[in-house]
């Protein structure tokens, strides 16, 4: 296992978690944040003492659909007001997990210009409820950027598919353009998660056959901690299965991770307080975009980019453009009207099962040899660098290389396309700037 940062931590206020809990903010705009929220939400649901809860998982085979002529039918040739000159493959549409309930989880498949021969990796969003499309491919990572006119893209040169074919997958049911025609199926939770996404993968590999046995990786943020070792854990178990699809997993990866609910509670404070953001008395942030502490807000900047060039009403140039009429049908999204939304919060607020902690299920995976990095920025406060630290720190891991830093040329897109890079290769990121 591996963990990188950029920022160091002080040690440890004493001060009460669940009092910041109104001072946190959302994703586009000020109010609350939906992680925060299923923490209160699940505390009440918890003995006092969670050190070793483990994911409790049946492992069975699943449903397979029949595949044949959905891929070409995926294909996009073209998204509406897309820069000339993109050289890759890209796919959109619906995978069925349960045909009964009428379940269908969206995806959107960026391919690499080597699509042959480089890796396959699936990246996930969390919180639980927002959309690992708009906001990990759209926002973040994929080929393309909503311009300020809500109408165009740009080309992100910093794009993840340029060293592996990028999976994007809105999970669960009820997420983005993820459906299911039985209401019970948003009332939903990690296991139900874990499954559907690995039925979908099933399912998936049987569309694209061609990945079948390529190495496969999992990437994603924040509630991700949770999503990806649970998927993880059900892909080795299930592999054990003869008649079962086996997917080839290398590693996994997760920026920001939410992965244990102490950590989680006292690693923010240490966050908050060594950044200025509280006083030793006072437990109150006050209006602050916590995804990105420096960033200003989308009303006051009137798209303005902050310190890191990110312009923070970008979440509000994705949901025009997804809600496009025209963009929806060139992505395949049969199920109209479908508004779309970066994160719903009814999916959020009816979360069953949140186990305080997956880092048992990450020692079992450590175990497995699979690789495993936990990776962190320093400008996130929702779920902070020092509450990753401290995760680490409870896992009681032995340290093969010390610290040092590293470095890369340009800014944060290019710094992470780097450490992306070193993971996919099994490397450590360069220590010295070429």
């Amino acid at each position: 296992m591996f963990f990188i940062s950029i920022a160091d931590a002080l040690l440890k206020p004493n001060m009460s978690w669940y009092k910041l809990l109104a001072s946190v903010q959302c994703y586009g705009g000020k109010g609350y944040n939906p992680l925060a929220k299923l923490i209160e939400a699940q505390k009440s649901k918890r003995p006092s003492t969670f050190r070793n809860e483990v994911l409790n998982v049946e492992y069975s085979p699943v449903f397979v659909g029949s595949q044949d002529g959905l891929k070409d039918a995926d294909k996009v040739e073209s998204l509406p007001g897309q820069p000339d000159g993109a050289t890759f493959d890209q796919y959109s549409g619906y995978v069925t997990v349960d045909p009964v309930a009428g379940r269908a989880l969206f995806y959107y498949f960026a391919q690499s210009e080597n699509s042959s021969s480089d890796p396959l990796v699936l990246w996930l969003n969390g919180v639980p409820g927002c959309s690992s499309f708009g906001n990990g491919a759209m926002m973040e990572l994929g080929p393309f950027r909503v311009n300020s006119d809500g109408k165009t893209l740009s080309q992100n040169k910093y794009a993840w598919n340029n060293e592996a074919n990028m999976l994007f997958l809105e999970s669960p049911a009820g997420v983005g353009f993820s459906y299911s025609n039985t209401t019970s199926d948003y009332v939903t939770g990690d296991t139900k998660t874990a499954e559907d996404a690995y039925t979908f993968l099933i399912n998936w590999l049987e569309r694209f056959p061609e990945y079948q046995t390529r190495d496969f990786f999992i990437t994603g943020e924040s509630y991700a901690g949770h999503y990806i070792p649970q998927l993880a854990q059900l892909i080795l178990h299930n592999n054990k299965i003869t008649n079962q699809t086996v997917i080839n997993l290398k590693g996994i990866a997760i920026g920001n991770a939410y992965v244990d609910q102490e950590t989680q509670n006292f690693g923010a404070f240490d966050y908050y307080w060594s950044h200025a953001l509280l006083s030793d008395e006072q437990v109150d942030l006050g209006d602050i975009f916590l995804y990105d502490i420096y960033a200003p807000w989308c009303d006051s900047s009137s798209g303005s980019p902050s310190t890191s060039g990110f312009d923070p009403c970008t979440d509000s140039y994705i949901d025009t453009y997804l809600n496009a009429q025209l963009v929806q049908t060139s992505l395949h999204v049969t199920v109209p009207p479908k508004s779309w939304a970066s994160c719903n919060d009814e999916i959020n607020g009816q979360w069953t099962d949140s186990p305080a902690t997956v880092l048992p299920v990450i020692q079992e995976l450590m175990s497995s040899g699979i690789s495993i990095w936990l990776y962190s920025g320093d400008t996130d406060g929702v779920v902070p660098v020092t509450t990753t630290r401290f995760a680490i720190d409870y896992l009681q891991t032995s340290v093969k290389t010390q610290w040092y830093p590293w470095y890369t040329r340009g800014g944060r897109p290019s710094r992470a396309l780097a450490l992306f890079s070193s993971f996919l290769a099994g490397e450590l990121p360069p220590s010295n700037e070429n």
